[in-house]
């Protein structure tokens, strides 16, 4: 898109802010920075189950999994989630720069995000309230069969700013249903306490927390990082883990986990 159908574009984008037809302004604004093959708008609300504002694709499979598995329990693995549970994130986060070292490996990439044929995902994020945050997530699937650009890329980063405050004046009144709720306990704990509920499994925090990160997709390397121990210590309580759990493998403890994350989720 040319400078001045860009300054068109974001004209129309602007003079459509709190309207019906907004986001697809929004939408036909961000494709003459970088085509897309869809889009998805999420509200992330602290650690409770996210809300989908907005969708649009080309090929309709890449949102069949969404709301029965990602919003079921899965986007506790997802990397943008991880962004948002930082706070205050604003601008663009490209999947790949921001997930795991292992992530490619792990069962929810394999078994949810594959399912999607999505290729490659940058998302805008924007801050509504403290615990708050929307992004829009523009995918690249099947339907071109290739990863954005680093021209496109680059378009995005210049505008970044832009696009955040323009989603953040668009939706600066919106609240989540039961947001004066309590929130609820921290991930780690919730699942302590269902896995003692369930299947009379008792983990320490440690081990829940190391739990969590394998299933993200952080290597023994990049848990011991987070975790300001060894990557020998690291596999002590991955051993620790498993036979607590009496399982032998990753795809054991996603399948033993991923059930009570949809209820977990439920309740939060």
């Amino acid at each position: 898109m040319k400078h001045g159908e860009l300054d068109e574009a974001l004209a129309d984008t602007i003079k459509a802010l709190g309207m019906p037809e907004w986001p697809r302004r929004f939408s036909a604004l961000v494709k003459g920075l970088a085509a897309f093959d869809n889009l998805i708008v999420i509200a992330y609300h602290g650690e409770r189950r996210p809300a989908v504002l907005y969708r649009e694709y080309t090929d309709p499979v890449v949102y069949l999994p969404m709301d029965s598995q990602y919003l079921g329990g899965a986007y506790l693995l997802d990397p943008f989630y991880r962004e948002h549970l930082k706070g205050d994130v604003r601008g663009i986060r490209r999947l790949m720069d921001v997930a795991p070292d292992h992530f490619r490996r792990t069962h929810y990439y394999n078994n949810y995000y594959k399912q999607t044929t999505l290729l490659d995902e940058v998302a805008v994020f924007a801050n509504i309230t403290e615990n708050v945050t929307l992004t829009a997530c523009f995918g690249r699937d099947r339907s071109s069969g290739k990863p954005f650009g680093k021209r496109e890329i680059q378009a995005l980063r210049q505008n970044e700013l832009t696009l955040s405050a323009l989603m953040e004046a668009h939706w600066r009144g919106y609240r989540p249903e039961g947001e004066a709720e309590a929130a609820p306990a921290p991930l780690g704990q919730r699942l302590r306490e269902a896995l003692e509920r369930e299947h009379d499994i008792r983990l320490s925090p440690r081990q829940a927390e190391v739990a969590l990160f394998i299933l993200r997709g952080h290597s023994s390397l990049s848990i011991g990082l987070h975790l300001d121990v060894s990557a020998q210590t690291v596999k002590v309580f991955r051993r620790q883990l498993y036979a607590k759990c009496n399982i032998s493998s990753q795809a054991e403890l996603f399948a033993l986990l991923m059930p009570l994350f949809a209820r977990l989720t439920e309740k939060g």
